[in-house]
């Protein structure tokens, strides 16, 4: 979509009316933002909020789903901070009932707490789901991986000289720790 040089100077005008707020009381206003919306907030825990609930909901979870694989492990991160998450949005909720009037503003803000509600609810569920997948799949490729013969399988016969075909545009490394993605440092949980 194309747009007139009259719409990029008023743009341009708008923009600078628009820089986030000036004065202290509005920087305070705004300062968890970012602390305290999505599911890959900076900080799952605020100050006032108790981290040994946290670590309890995580032991919990995690004793109920028992992760094998990082993979596995990321779904878990999903499924406790959709929870935590959850019960911040229900103390939020229970805050506009007892100190916003009935009105519009609380109509709108409730409505803003149920869109935010809807979507952790959908995290968590879709976890669940990515979760049970993924340990379905790993236990399905389990007694495969056992059924493996005990005995080395025959050297197969050399092929004949001849024409040689052309290398494969990818080839994949014998082992999987030459991956880069293992090669990774691995960060330690801290928890």
């Amino acid at each position: 979509m194309l747009i007139s040089d009259k719409q990029k100077e008023a743009n341009r005008k708008n923009a600078q009316h628009s820089t986030g707020p000036t004065t202290p009381a509005g920087k305070q206003a705004i300062r968890f933002n970012a602390l305290t919306y999505g599911l890959r907030t900076r900080a799952s825990i605020l100050p006032d909020e108790n981290a040994a609930d946290y670590s309890q909901l995580w032991d919990e979870l995690e004793a109920d789903w028992q992760p094998q694989t990082r993979t596995e492990r990321l779904y878990l991160e999903t499924m406790v901070t959709s929870q935590w998450l959850l019960k911040r949005v229900a103390e939020s909720e229970q805050k506009i009932y007892a100190y916003i009037d009935f009105g519009e503003i609380q109509f709108k803000r409730l409505a803003y707490v149920a869109k935010q509600r809807a979507q952790l609810e959908r995290s968590f569920r879709t976890a669940i789901a990515d979760m049970r997948q993924s340990q379905k799949e790993r236990q399905a490729s389990q007694p495969a991986q056992s059924a493996q013969p005990t005995e080395p399988a025959p050297a197969p016969a050399p092929k004949p000289a001849g024409p040689h075909a052309p290398p494969p545009e990818y080839v994949m490394s014998e082992g999987a720790q030459a991956h880069p993605v293992f090669c990774a440092p691995v960060t330690p949980d801290t928890r």
